[in-house]
C-alpha cells in the first residue's frame, strides 16, 4: 500500500509499505477516503525546523515536551504524516462489535482504549493503555507524529490499522457529507471544545477568536459560536482570505496587528488561535472578568510571557492542552447532521487523493484530499 511520508520541508512522497493486518481481535482496518491536513502539520511541511528545534531543546529555549512528542530531532523525516480522516471500514477483528465492513467512520487523531481512568474521564488523548511503551510512557499516542508517538503510521495512507476499534471509531451519521466533517478527527473537534461547553453554560456569552497559525481551528470556532447562538462573535486576523471565510460564516471581522500589544476589548469567551506568544498575551488581555480563554496553538518556547498578574486581577481562566476528540465526536457529528453547519466553507483546497505528495505541501488554509469510497 501507499503511505504519505514527509522527508523534509516541502518534500512529501508516497512510500510503499506492507498492508496493515489485524494484530488483535479488537483491531479494525480502515481505508481513508477523506483526509484533511491539520493546521499543525504546516509547521514541518513549510519550514525547515528540525535542526533549529533540536538546538532549542539543547539550549533550554524550547520546552522538552516537543522532544517527547516529536523525538529528540523533531519532525525528522521520513515519517508517516496525516491525522485527520473519514474512512471506510474494510476488516474487523472477531471481538469488534460496534462497526462492520462498509461503515463510514471518523478516526480520532489520538489512540485510546476507552476503558482506562483518563479515557473514562474524557481525557482520551492521555490514554494510559496506549501511551504505555517499553521503558516508560509516551507523552502522546497518535497517528502522524512519527515514532516518538507510536508506530501507528499516518492517515494519508491507503489503509490504516485502528486498535481498540470499538472505543476509537465513530460512525458517520446517515446523510452527513464526509467532506463537511473532513477535519472532525482533530481541528473541528478542537474548535468545538473551545466554544460549545462555554455557550452551553452561558448562551449569551460574547466570543472573540484571535486567528492566525491555528488556521482552520479559529475559523471553525468562530462559525460554531455563531451557529450555537452567541449574540456577539468577532474574529481578528492578518489574513484577508481567512477574514473573508469568517465573514461568510456570519462572523464580525477586523484586521489585527501582526504583533498585538494590548487586548481587543472584553469578551466572555476567547479562543487564541494565532499560535504565537504575542497573540496569546493579547487573547488573555481580551478576556472579560470571569471569562475563559482557550489556547489551541503550539507555544514551544520556554518564555511565553503569560500575564499572570493580569489574570489574577481580572479573575479569568486560561485553558490549553491537547484536544480529546473521541470524547466529543458523537455530540459534534450529531449536531452538525441536525443543523447543517457548513464546516466545508473553511476548506480552501480540495485535491485528489492520488495527488497527496504535491497537494499536501500547498500553502493554503485548509487542504482536504478525497477519493471515492469502495461501497
Amino acid at each position: 500500500m501507499r503511505e504519505l511520508n514527509l522527508f523534509s520541508a516541502g518534500d512529501l512522497r508516497w512510500v510503499d509499505k506492507p498492508d496493515p493486518t489485524l494484530r488483535t481481535p479488537r483491531d479494525a482496518i480502515v481505508r481513508p477516503f477523506v483526509v484533511s491536513r491539520c493546521d499543525g502539520d504546516t509547521l514541518p511541511i513549510h519550514r525547515k525546523v528540525s535542526r533549529a528545534m533540536q538546538a532549542g531543546l539543547r539550549a533550554g529555549l524550547i520546552d522538552p515536551a516537543v522532544g517527547h512528542i516529536c523525538g529528540p530531532l523533531p519532525f525528522a523525516g521520513p515519517f508517516a504524516i496525516g491525522h485527520e480522516c473519514v474512512a471506510e471500514v474494510v476488516e474487523v477483528g472477531d471481538a469488534v462489535e460496534s462497526v462492520r465492513p462498509g461503515d463510514h467512520v471518523v478516526v480520532p487523531w489520538s489512540v485510546s482504549c476507552g476503558h482506562c481512568g483518563p479515557c473514562r474521564r474524557g481525557l482520551t488523548s492521555k490514554c494510559e493503555t496506549t501511551r504505555a511503551a517499553a521503558g516508560g510512557e509516551r507523552t502522546l499516542s497518535a497517528y502522524g507524529f512519527g515514532p516518538a508517538s507510536g508506530e501507528f503510521g499516518g492517515m494519508a495512507s491507503d489503509l490504516v490499522r485502528v486498535p481498540h476499534a470499538d472505543a476509537m471509531l465513530v460512525p458517520l451519521p446517515t446523510g452527513l457529507d464526509p467532506l463537511r466533517v473532513a477535519a472532525a478527527s482533530d481541528n473541528l473537534s478542537d474548535a468545538w471544545r473551545t466554544v460549545a461547553p462555554a455557550l452551553r453554560d452561558r448562551p449569551d456569552a460574547s466570543v472573540l477568536v484571535v486567528g492566525g497559525g491555528a488556521r482552520s481551528i479559529g475559523l471553525y470556532a468562530a462559525g460554531l459560536a455563531v451557529a450555537l447562538g452567541s449574540p456577539r462573535v468577532e474574529y481578528v486576523d492578518v489574513d484577508p482570505t481567512r477574514l473573508a471565510i469568517a465573514e461568510s460564516l456570519g462572523v464580525a471581522v477586523r484586521e489585527r496587528p501582526r504583533r498585538p500589544r494590548g487586548g481587543f476589548g472584553a469578551y466572555d469567551v476567547v479562543v487564541e488561535a494565532s499560535s504565537s506568544s504575542p497573540g496569546l498575551r493579547a487573547a488573555v488581555r481580551s478576556t472579560a472578568p470571569g471569562g475563559v480563554c482557550t489556547a489551541v496553538g503550539y507555544y514551544v518556547g520556554t518564555a511565553t510571557g503569560v500575564p499572570l498578574m493580569h489574570m489574577y486581577a481580572t479573575d479569568i481562566t486560561l485553558r490549553l492542552g491537547v484536544s480529546h476528540p473521541r470524547a466529543v465526536l458523537p455530540e459534534l457529528l450529531d449536531w452538525i447532521a441536525a443543523t447543517g453547519f457548513p464546516a466545508e466553507r473553511v476548506t480552501t483546497e480540495l485535491a485528489d487523493f492520488d495527488d497527496a505528495p504535491t497537494a499536501y505541501a500547498a500553502r493554503t488554509t485548509k487542504l482536504v484530499l478525497h477519493r471515492a469510497p469502495l461501497g
